[in-house]
């Protein structure tokens, strides 16, 4: 389904050019602590570590883990594969909504933002738990917040202080999202042309990527691909454009008709779609497993 739902990360990034994303470690939930430990050791990835499903969503169990401990802990909680990868420790995280028509060498980025974290700010007097009430970006995400943290509201952060309250920089896990409309140009198609053009199957779809700079991340230097998203990615530049209602809903049908185009084009070439019973069942298996993931993310705080 082309990344629509439900498709796990490690397809994804096996298709990717080599060293543009994390160094990545499959786990099955089913590993004894032994083994897990032992293959973490073998690696070349040391603490702190990033963890997260191999098909996940919305930042569900994304956590950044710092010891043997944390992971252990992480695992036994964990029904279903997930990856350990580096902690790609770089101040900018973007997203860039690529498409490609199959028959061309080049395509078109259609969005460039930048994510900022969902975070509080210390006044040297109020408690963590005033400061995430008193939040405004935090007033549909409080129950989640409280739950979350519920072991350090008493701090009081000093002035100026920062405290992320979510690490996952996903727009429904509290992620501001901010336009770099002016930062498009040639040398960033290009780049994404060349990783695009890979496997000379990526055709839709949004890269989301830790970089040191946009200028550099253009030369192809210091970036790091976290996670590719198919035809199920949301155009994330509807959101940090000032658009109207129906200006985004304008832009969510042109990628659909792209979407649609490159889908006609392909099963020309042979590709044949799927069943609509398959579809189904695939999507409906998708949705029970993403209610687990969102129902343990709540409870889990490591």
């Amino acid at each position: 389904a082309a990344g629509f739902e439900g498709e796990t990360k490690m397809e994804m990034y096996k298709q990717l050019p080599p060293d543009t994303y994390p160094k990545t470690l499959l786990i099955d939930h089913t590993f004894s602590d032994e083994k897990l430990l032992s293959l973490l050791t073998s690696s070349t990835i040391k603490f702190p570590i990033a963890v997260k499903p191999d098909a996940g969503m919305m930042g569900f169990m994304f956590r950044t883990l710092h010891s043997n401990e944390e992971l252990l802990n992480y695992h036994h909680k964990m029904p279903c594969a997930y990856l350990i990868q580096e902690f790609i420790n770089l101040p900018l995280e973007v997203s860039v909504f690529y498409y490609r028509f199959p028959d061309s060498s080049s395509g078109t980025i259609t969005g460039f933002i930048k994510k900022e974290f969902l975070q509080v700010e210390g006044d040297g007097v109020s408690k963590l738990r005033q400061l995430i009430e008193n939040y405004p970006r935090a007033n549909f995400r409080q129950h989640e917040m409280l739950a979350k943290h519920h072991e350090k509201l008493h701090i009081i952060l000093k002035a100026g202080e920062k405290y992320i309250l979510s690490h996952a920089l996903n727009l429904s896990r509290g992620g501001k999202l901010v336009s770099l409309e002016q930062e498009k140009d040639d040398k960033l198609l290009a780049l994404f042309d060349k990783i695009s053009l890979y496997t000379k199957h990526f055709y839709y779809g949004r890269y989301d990527i830790k970089c040191a700079s946009t200028d550099l991340l253009k030369n192809g230097e210091q970036f790091s691909i976290l996670e590719y998203n198919g035809c199920g990615a949301e155009p994330h530049h509807i959101y940090g454009n000032h658009f109207t209602l129906l200006q985004a809903w304008s832009i969510v049908l042109k990628h659909w008709k792209v979407l649609f185009k490159i889908s006609i084009i392909n099963h020309r070439k042979g590709y044949t779609y799927w069943p609509y019973q398959k579809g189904k069942n695939y999507l409906k298996d998708a949705k029970v497993h993403f209610k687990v993931l969102k129902k343990l993310d709540l409870e889990t705080q490591v």
